[in-house]
């Protein structure tokens, strides 16, 4: 199979049909072997009932539902579980994404040999409050991963197959997948300015409170990229430089009051400075361990509770009610 495309959707029931029949114009205009991987996200609309109808009609439509909201990135990651093609789109479901994009992705994933080629959206459609944000979230990025991408967050991107079977996206971290990409040891990422559509349905998912998600996301991702395997290598080190300021201040102190009788260290600062900075190096050191314990046995980040599926053969891997 040549192309899977994955869309992840989150109350778009009008947009679908418009998508659905879009995508599988460029699929038919090209002749490309494809799938449509739609990941409900637990809308509380009609979407799951339309992808249903949808599946009737196409058979090369595959469909899960989240029984609940659990966000973009776990709906990503569990459409890339199911897509079985040779290269993997993403898409959003609301058309600001062209499918007319796709057969120039997979050209580029095929012919010119790339890992992962993410959309640049250069000229966007959004509000000034969404654009400001999105500008300095690529920037810091850029400059801390070492990715030389305009736009990090895009929604349309391409994957080689091999890449979206090796990495794990959770949480909010869909915004840094390109650095999830690198992390795992692709090298070819590239970049294509693509057309952004105004949304014609419905209303932005995106609000205020995606800032301070995003801000706590980068150093999530800057501290996942450089010390998610080996988090002893942070900790340690720095639990173990605070312990030796702390036990260097007290052996000072110690040797002050030897030589000075009426010497009173335990009124002076420095000696709680010292005591102190021990403390918090064997908490660091401790807490660093256990870090690296539970990153070798954590096996249940990505569990989420599917309610329906079509097409697919994905395992429930069901949490339990609340």
């Amino acid at each position: 199979m040549d192309i899977s495309i994955v869309v992840p959707l989150y109350n778009e029931e009008e947009s679908l049909p418009h998508l659905h029949d879009w995508i599988v114009k460029v699929m038919q205009e090209n002749k490309f072997t494809y799938e449509i991987v739609f990941v409900d996200d637990g809308s509380n609309d009609s979407s799951w009932k339309v992808v249903e109808r949808l599946s009737l009609k196409n058979p090369n439509i595959k469909g899960v539902k989240f029984r609940r909201n659990y966000g973009k990135s776990a709906a990503l990651n569990q459409g890339f579980v199911a897509a079985e093609a040779d290269v993997v789109i993403t898409m959003d479901a609301d058309l600001q994404d062209s499918p007319e994009e796709i057969p120039e992705l997979y050209r580029m994933i095929q012919e010119k040999g790339y890992d992962m080629v993410s959309g640049w959206k250069k000229k966007r459609h959004d509000p000034l409050g969404k654009r400001i944000p999105s500008r300095f979230f690529n920037m810091i990025t850029r400059k801390t991963s070492g990715i030389g991408l305009h736009d990090f967050n895009c929604g349309l991107k391409a994957y080689r197959h091999a890449v979206v079977k090796s990495i794990e996206v959770y949480g909010e971290m869909h915004r840094y997948i390109p650095v999830i990409v690198k992390w795992a040891g692709f090298k070819k990422i590239g970049e294509k300015v693509v057309q952004h559509q105004a949304r014609q349905y419905g209303k932005t998912k995106f609000g205020s409170g995606r800032l301070i998600k995003g801000y706590l996301d980068l150093l999530t991702i800057i501290f996942i990229s450089r010390f998610g395997k080996r988090p002893m290598h942070l900790f340690g080190t720095l639990g173990t430089i605070l312990f030796i300021i702390g036990f260097g201040i007290g052996i000072y102190l110690s040797i002050a009051k030897i030589f000075m009788s009426q010497y009173k260290m335990t009124e002076r600062p420095l000696f709680y400075l010292g005591i102190l900075s021990m403390i918090l190096g064997v908490q660091l050191f401790v807490g660093g361990f256990l870090a690296e314990m539970i990153s070798r046995s954590n096996h249940d980040r990505n569990r989420y509770n599917i309610e329906k599926m079509i097409n697919t053969k994905l395992q429930n891997l069901s949490e339990p009610d609340a």
